[in-house]
């Protein structure tokens, strides 16, 4: 992806240097590129790092014309993160599984400040394996009919981004996408504890997602590996188990003793799978038209189901699961790695109280890949009457796919969890029914998507199940398209759903209505989970209730 340049001085003989942000910081010349470890929320952050980068550019307006690296979003929403960077001249180009997380670098995406692409973080994740490798690049099938595919856009976001990074090859009479490789020369990753050998322990992390990785990768680039840590250890002191990077892949360690562990946390030992915390103290998921969004939802999962939570609006299934007390009928899993326990909500998502097993990211996305989840429940931002679905780029905003290709291309079944307009929706369930007592100004389901993340015809292709839940309607992938074939009650079938869809939109002829209990405050329990998985539950009360057209 950019010129092979001779790194061989960069590296630090000798085992790792202890210095400053500001001297670490300093090593990083114009024009390099740099890999930046992290997740959302500060999951992970090498965030005094960053936020010295950002500084020092500041008052000297050097080192500029960097090409940005990482996996995923990295940020807070509200001014962290990646938005330390966010300053003309900084970036010449970057390359990005995610953006919503640093709303002033995506800003300044649509605003043509720099070259920028959005790729599928898992592809994201493993490149940086492959690289580490040696190999050419990644060959996948992730990406194929989305905007990453060069025949739509090539990951491409704006209109100075030219370079076709993307190629589609054809292997074995099957097409695939190949996203190559390219040289790295500085790498920002982050531990809990070094010690004085370099050697690098996760202990107090939510995850580990793709740090070990990342340091392989540039390290063997002839790349400089800076690490930001929250402690020392005597050399040679660390449980080897608990090494996630060794030494021989760290040339530069900052002590950051201030270190949060998320940006809402100092630490939290259940996150870190220290301790195994209460899921009775876990926060409270009041009813409202989200979690009715996420009642509704739970009810496509089975027993023994593998199952992947988006972020957004789909991430309240783990709280409903936990709330009934289901968690453990099912495996709750999320892309950065971790594999059972209950994840986290809003924007620190990316962590989970009690996880099982905690991997990292490339490997979680190589069983996404295969085939290996169950289920899927994934947020939209617009849906089209052909059942593509849109969460990356809209209304001038600049979100980012992050694992949603991959998940959503791979899951046997998918659901799209979402609220059915935007912009002041109040719709308020009480009383086994809903009431729509402010409209969205926003239609989330329209002719046609602004940007293709989930390809419809693709899943059809592969045979997946595909359903979109609302709060006042369920719909389903069908031969053609979109088909409507449930409605809450409480609502006007014409008035609050159908003249609110784009032409061609289906209506099914056994169109039924949402199950009251849905909209009523009271647990759902036992018994109505075990006629679900018995299917044997019908999906209205009262089947002769008649839906007025």
């Amino acid at each position: 992806m950019n010129d092979q340049h001779d790194n061989t001085s960069r590296r630090i003989r000798g085992g790792p240097v202890f210095v400053s942000a500001e001297d670490a910081v300093a090593m990083v010349r114009p024009g390099d590129t740099v890999a930046i470890g992290g997740s959302g929320g500060g999951l992970v952050e090498p965030d005094l790092l960053i936020r010295t980068l950002g500084e020092i550019y500041g008052q000297t307006g050097a080192p500029s014309g960097l090409t940005l690296v990482h996996t995923t979003g990295i940020g807070d929403r509200e001014g962290g993160g990646m938005d330390h960077l966010a300053l003309p001249g900084l970036a010449r180009r970057i390359i990005a599984g995610n953006w919503g997380m640093a709303p002033r670098m995506s800003q300044m995406v649509i605003d043509n400040e720099f070259e920028a692409y959005n790729f599928p973080q898992g592809v994201m994740s493993q490149l940086f394996r492959e690289i580490a490798g040696g190999r050419p690049g990644l060959l996948t099938h992730v990406g194929l009919g989305t905007f990453c595919d060069p025949r739509l856009e090539g990951g491409r976001l704006n209109d100075v981004t030219t370079e076709e990074l993307v190629q589609v090859l054809e292997l074995n009479g099957r097409e695939w996408l190949f996203y190559p490789s390219l040289n790295l020369d500085v790498a920002f990753i982050r531990g809990t504890t070094a010690d004085e050998w370099g050697n690098i322990s996760l202990e107090q992390e939510g995850a580990r997602l793709e740090m070990l990785s990342i340091a392989q990768a540039t390290r063997n680039s002839g790349g400089l590996v800076i690490a930001q840590v929250k402690q020392v250890a005597q050399g040679g002191s660390l449980d080897p188990r608990q090494v996630v990077v060794p030494g021989i892949c760290v040339d530069v360690v900052v002590v950051h003793k201030d270190q949060r562990q998320l940006v809402t946390h100092d630490y939290n030992p259940a996150f870190a799978g220290s301790i195994k915390g209460a899921l009775s103290h876990l926060e409270e998921f009041p009813l409202d038209q989200r979690k009715v969004v996420a009642r509704r939802a739970v009810s496509e999962i089975r027993d023994g189901d593998v199952v992947n939570l988006g972020v957004g609006i789909a991430d309240g299934v783990a709280s409903v699961a936990a709330e009934e007390e289901w968690s453990s009928l099912f495996t709750l899993t999320i892309e950065q790695g971790l594999v059972g326990g209950v994840p986290a909500r809003g924007v620190i998502f990316g962590v989970a109280t009690n996880p099982i097993a905690v991997l990292d990211q490339p490997y979680q996305f190589d069983f996404y890949d295969g085939g290996g989840l169950d289920i899927t429940f994934l947020g939209f931002a617009q849906i089209d009457r052909l059942g593509n679905v849109n969460v990356s780029k809209f209304n001038r905003r600049v979100v980012g796919t992050g694992g949603f290709v991959n998940i959503s291309q791979n899951a046997s079944t998918v659901v799209f969890c979402g609220t059915f307009t935007a912009g002041g929706l109040s719709a308020v369930p009480a009383n086994g029914a809903l009431t729509i007592e402010q409209e969205g100004l926003n239609r989330k389901i329209v002719d046609v998507v602004e940007q293709v993340t989930f390809s419809a015809e693709q899943a059809r292709l592969r045979g997946q199940r595909v359903l979109y839940v609302t709060e006042r309607a369920v719909f389903e992938l069908g031969d053609r398209g979109l088909v409507l074939i449930e409605v809450a009650p409480g609502v006007d079938l014409n008035h609050d759903v159908l003249d609110l869809l784009p032409a061609g939109v289906d209506v099914a002829d056994d169109l039924r209505i949402m199950d009251p209990r849905l909209f009523d405050p009271t647990a759902l329990g036992d018994e109505w989970r075990a006629s679900i998985v018995a299917g044997t539950r019908e999906l209205a009360r009262h089947a002769d209730e008649e839906i007025s057209a």
